[in-house]
């Protein structure tokens, strides 16, 4: 496929968060550090990004370097601050004719492909590409069929809007980015993907800001101020309803009542900031761990930035991911590769991120009693859970932004060329209609 065009300039679209916000928070999260993270490497290996996000902070200037290679524009689309992701359709014409406008500066044949990301981004991706005459590239992220299979109690299902979007996005897209197989079967089952423009391309781990650290577990805690004595359970990312943190917390309840000794060790780290329908009640939370007489051993911290966020995977003696429902499960892959071994519920990409009695365990449902067995079980064995930290390093070294990188342009290359020659085709037969 080397002999195939790479393309110059790729147009990406992350419509409803943008690259430079903090992931653990709002709408910020595994999309964000994708998006960061593959911008850098394809701007690294001679290709041009411009990301386009919508304006959401008057201190952000309209055209940012986010590094050599990669700019992002911020597109001015309804109100700066205050608007919920679930309101964003309504400005989806404003911000396409931001994109369009951006496009139209430049001469014809500006970008050569367009990579979205999201329903929304699919959306004026849709538009984009019909408006260019280039092929579009779509990852879902996530998929809003089977969100709805898995709710968490009490969480919105996604409207039906949502799901004819998904439709349409699916429908015209030249080329959808499944992050797992499953998501691919999903695609296809449930969308009618064809499957010959469907593609499986993995996302990564920085291996070099993931890793073991030097110092250890105890020099980890130290630096971040948490208990040096006792067992540390974590849990990292937004806090709603979806990524299921009071599931820990009920956990936590569990254990105390199946193995109070043990239990009166654990503390449970919770670290992440109120996010989708979590924001109608960004203490529920800590109301939780009230109720459950647990709030003495739960610590609470914002999302962690620079080196602390691996310090804090590092700290713990097992990273907890209870999700209802994940496309991959980045933090995961960023627990691993920090040498701590992971405890995740067994859905959706997490069944890939994590490596079942190698790498981690994963739980079939989100009943606390049975994460307290499993939790219980691993506490009481170190020796199990070193073999398991082993076991995490070896399974994230299988991940790497690189790799996902070197898929990610085989998928443009091949997106291009049939873009192309569909394109010669069609001329050769007006051509041909010319002549007759």
């Amino acid at each position: 496929m080397s002999h195939w065009p790479t393309p110059r300039r790729i147009a990406t679209l992350s419509v409803h968060t943008s690259p430079l916000d903090q992931p653990g928070t709002g709408d910020a999260g595994g999309l964000n550090v994708y998006v960061v993270e593959v911008a850098r490497r394809l701007a690294e290996a001679g290709v041009e990004v411009e990301i386009f996000t919508r304006a959401t902070s008057r201190e952000r200037p309209g055209c940012v370097e986010m590094a050599p290679g990669v700019t992002v524009r911020h597109i001015i689309s309804g109100p700066l601050e205050g608007l919920a992701k679930e309101d964003l359709p309504g400005q989806m014409c404003a911000f396409t004719n931001g994109v369009l406008r951006a496009e139209a500066a430049h001469p014809p044949g500006y970008y050569d492909l367009i990579h979205s990301h999201y329903w929304l981004s699919g959306q004026v991706g849709w538009l984009a590409k019909e408006r260019w005459g280039v092929p579009l590239v779509h990852t879902a992220h996530t998929l809003a069929k089977v969100k709805n299979t898995q709710l968490a109690a009490g969480d919105r299902p996604e409207p039906l809007a949502r799901v004819v979007g998904e439709e349409q996005v699916v429908a015209v897209a030249d080329r959808l980015v499944a992050n797992t197989q499953a998501e691919a079967r999903d695609l296809i089952t449930r969308y009618e993907a064809d499957p010959a423009r469907v593609s499986v391309v993995e996302p990564g781990v920085d291996l070099d800001r993931f890793r073991p650290g030097a110092g250890g577990r105890a020099a980890a805690r130290r630096r971040l101020g948490l208990p040096e004595r006792g067992y540390i359970v974590a849990f990292v990312g937004r806090i709603q309803p979806l990524k299921a943190p009071d599931v820990l917390l009920r956990t936590l309840a569990a254990l105390r009542d199946r193995e109070p000794e043990m239990a009166e060790q654990v503390t449970v780290v919770v670290c992440g900031g109120p996010s989708g329908s979590g924001l109608e009640r960004p203490t529920a939370l800590i109301d939780l761990a009230d109720s459950l007489g647990v709030a003495d051993s739960v610590r609470f911290l914002p999302p962690q930035t620079g080196e602390d966020l691996p310090a804090l995977y590092r700290a713990a003696d097992l990273v907890a991911v209870p999700s209802y429902n994940e496309s991959f499960g980045l933090v995961a892959l960023e627990a691993q590769a920090c040498g701590t071994p992971v405890v995740a519920a067994a859905v959706g990409g997490l069944v890939t991120a994590v490596h079942d009695g190698v790498s981690g365990v994963l739980v079939d449902g989100h009943d606390p009693a049975d994460w307290a067995i499993v939790l219980g079980k691993l506490l009481a064995c170190p020796r199990r859970r070193d073999e398991l930290a082993a076991g995490a390093v070896g399974h994230a070294r299988n991940f790497s932004w690189t790799r996902t990188v070197s898929g990610l342009l085989a998928v443009y290359r091949e997106a291009v060329t049939e873009h192309r020659e569909r394109l010669a085709s069609s001329l050769d037969a007006a051509a041909l209609r010319a002549l007759a």
